[in-house]
């Protein structure tokens, strides 16, 4: 059986996410942005909270951790060894390569630094499921506070060579504006033009527009087609190394 998944805004623009492993119960948050709209969700699905898998540090990913253990004293806090002491009161630290399990359901954590130095994702392969955090958006990618952008490329590109109907699950709900920049960058680009189309329907009708899929955001995530020739003609760096041409990418989308 597959992963069951429900997710629901926390915050402002946080994406919240529960992972249920069926056949066990066993329950998982996705990060910590906000704790009562997690609680919520449990409640309405009739779910325990056995397990919290963060992603990084930053405090709109960890600050709803102490209210969740409260409610569930139980609960198993999995988290990256290169972030613990920032963390703080994880069960479990892992690196890269190594394998988690929800259940029966395995998940591999993919270092992904860039956004923070210690960044993971959790890959689940048998599901085709990749929990990005905030290191790949819908059309976008995280900020990198903490390295070079180059670093963050490379990030990238490892979560580009999962399978491409992998589905991925975001940490923040980022995929209008993402759209509208991608447009200035690819204008000539039809598919994101019927995708931004698309998020902007969902938009408003009030609809998430996640989990994405791999294969689209190859075709549409500026920052996953920094090779293709418009970006480089409109960032004025046509023939130029593909981490110069992230590098100023991002930093354009730092302005906006």
């Amino acid at each position: 059986m597959r992963l069951e998944i429900r997710q629901f805004l926390c915050l402002k623009d946080n994406i919240g996410a529960l992972v249920r492993a069926p056949e066990s119960g066993a329950t998982a948050a996705v990060d910590a942005p906000e704790a009562e709209p997690i609680l919520a969700a449990l409640r309405k699905e009739g779910w325990p909270l056995t397990d919290i898998f963060v992603t990084h540090h930053h405090a709109d990913h960890v600050q709803g951790i102490g209210a969740l253990r409260s409610a569930f004293p139980n609960v198993r806090v999995t988290g990256p060894a290169r972030e613990a002491a920032a963390i703080g009161g994880l069960d479990r630290e892992v690196e890269d390569g190594d394998t988690i399990y929800l259940g029966s359901h395995a998940a591999k954590v993919i270092s992904v630094p860039g956004h923070t130095l210690g960044h993971i994702a959790y890959w689940f392969e048998g599901d085709a499921v990749l929990f990005a955090g905030d290191t790949l958006f819908a059309m976008g990618c995280g900020r990198p506070f903490e390295t070079p952008p180059e670093i963050l490329y490379r990030s990238l590109l490892k979560l580009a060579a999962l399978p491409a109907a992998t589905q991925i699950y975001c940490g923040h709900e980022y995929t209008l504006a993402n759209a509208r920049f991608a447009l200035s960058v690819e204008p000539r680009n039809t598919a994101l033009q019927r995708r931004a189309e698309a998020v902007t329907e969902l938009g408003a009708e009030g609809r998430l527009t996640l989990p994405t899929e791999l294969l689209l955001e190859k075709a549409t995530n500026p920052f996953l087609r920094v090779t293709e020739p418009d970006i480089q003609a409109n960032l004025g760096l046509a023939g130029a190394d593909p981490a110069e041409v992230f590098a100023a990418l991002r930093e354009r989308k730092n302005r906006t």
